[in-house]
């Protein structure tokens, strides 16, 4: 499409990536078919041409208004677009830059503005985030629904691993601030199958929020400090022989692996961080290349597997987990329109609640049909959503039956 953003964002970094991504945009229409909240609410201003379109008129005219915010923050960034998209059409990143734009343009309640600088002060941040999430789970049995909806139940009996440094194979591990709290059992499940393969899962200890909250609340700034102070954090141990960044939580991979990207304009860093990204992988890229070989389920069972969006749409990483529980024994079952957002998408569970839940229902109702023993996902905001409210048919992470499969 054609263009006419203004001399003062073209003079910018980011107003030049905006200009290259709305260009490359045909309008086609395609994105539509597989936007979640499109099929909701059939609004063409809730799918990604509509969006594009009130991001170019904000871009170009210097104006928006409520209606802009609204769709904008309806948006999941799913992503599922991206894949579909014929043009190659980076929407997600014109979404962040879009929506940072935005936060100058409009004027947000007070309970927006309080609820966000909440979350961002308080989510990426383990040690403060501890005394919220163990205070919601303490009293999960007499919250209201919605709130009930976003407390996790609490994991017990998860001890921590054994020192990894003496291995002679090393990986480099992101605890990430909500799964470390939420799902430690996942991180636990990563140490047992990587300890069993002779593999070393080291967490560095300057290491923090990967900053992909901050990054979809329009607080760029403070994505690019976590960016930087991981980088600061990893680099290290890359250089003494980590062979990789092994991501658990697909929501962290997505984040990592876009560093380059984040940091692209800051001399210090850009190389760096493009190494980093460069060395990133999902959990089951990086175990798919190991011998699993006798490594099976004590009984086997039926699983329905949820792809995070994140991983399927943002990583592109698609049948690795698959090829995973079918080497263990595992009986997948079928599950329809797979490509759908479960509607966690971090914190818009939180903050569209009401489309969040339909989109959850819908993705339950599919992963149900087949009446699997448990649903299984690769993001611990999926696992979290999935399994609100007491869901009827257990939701954990796929590493998990990976950890009960290892060889005695």
């Amino acid at each position: 499409m054609q263009t006419r953003l203004r001399p003062e964002l073209l003079a910018t970094d980011a107003g030049q990536e905006a200009d290259r991504i709305l260009r490359s945009c045909v309008q086609c229409g395609f994105c539509t078919a597989t936007c979640p909240t499109y099929q909701l609410r059939g609004d063409e201003l809730d799918g990604p041409r509509g969006r594009i379109w009130l991001i170019k008129e904000m871009l170009e005219r210097d104006t928006a208004g409520a209606e802009t915010q609204l769709h904008l923050d309806r948006c999941l960034t799913c992503r599922a677009c991206e894949t579909t998209c014929p043009s190659g059409v980076r929407y997600g990143r014109l979404l962040e830059i879009g929506r940072e734009e935005l936060e100058t343009h409009v004027h947000r309640s007070w309970h927006e503005r309080l609820l966000r600088r909440l979350l961002l002060a308080l989510v990426p941040f383990p040690g403060r985030f501890r005394l919220l999430l163990r205070t919601g789970q303490w009293l999960r049995p007499v919250l209201p629904e919605r709130l009930r909806d976003v407390v996790p139940l609490l994991q017990t009996g998860v001890r921590r691993p054994p020192d990894q440094h003496h291995f002679s194979r090393r990986v480099i591990l992101l605890a990430g601030c909500v799964q470390s709290l939420a799902t430690p059992a996942t991180n636990r499940a990563t140490q047992q199958v990587l300890n069993a393969l002779g593999i070393g899962g080291i967490e560095a200890s300057g290491a923090g929020c990967c900053g992909a909250l901050p990054q979809h609340l329009a607080a760029a700034e403070a994505a690019r400090d976590m960016a930087r102070r991981n980088v600061d954090a990893w680099w290290p141990l890359l250089e003494q022989g980590a062979e990789a960044l092994v991501m658990t939580a697909s929501g962290c991979g997505v984040q990592v692996r876009d560093y380059g990207v984040v940091l692209a304009s800051d001399p210090a860093y850009a190389d760096r961080a493009a190494e980093v990204a460069r060395r990133t992988l999902d959990l089951s890229e990086f175990l798919l290349g190991e011998d699993l070989s006798g490594w099976r389920l004590p009984k086997p069972l039926r699983v329905a597997w949820h792809a995070p969006c994140t991983l399927q749409h943002g990583q592109r990483v698609t049948g690795r987990v698959e090829q995973l529980l079918d080497r263990i024994g595992c009986e997948r079952l079928p599950v329809a329109d797979g490509h759908l957002c479960c509607g966690a998408a971090g914190t818009y569970a939180i903050l569209q609640p009401e489309l969040s839940r339909q989109l959850r229902d819908a993705r339950l109702a599919a992963l149900g049909r087949h009446e699997p023993e448990l649903i299984v996902s690769a993001n611990v905001g999926c696992q979290m959503h999935l399994a609100g409210n007491d869901a009827e048919i257990p939701v954990r992470h796929w590493v998990e039956l990976l950890a009960e499969a290892t060889p005695s």
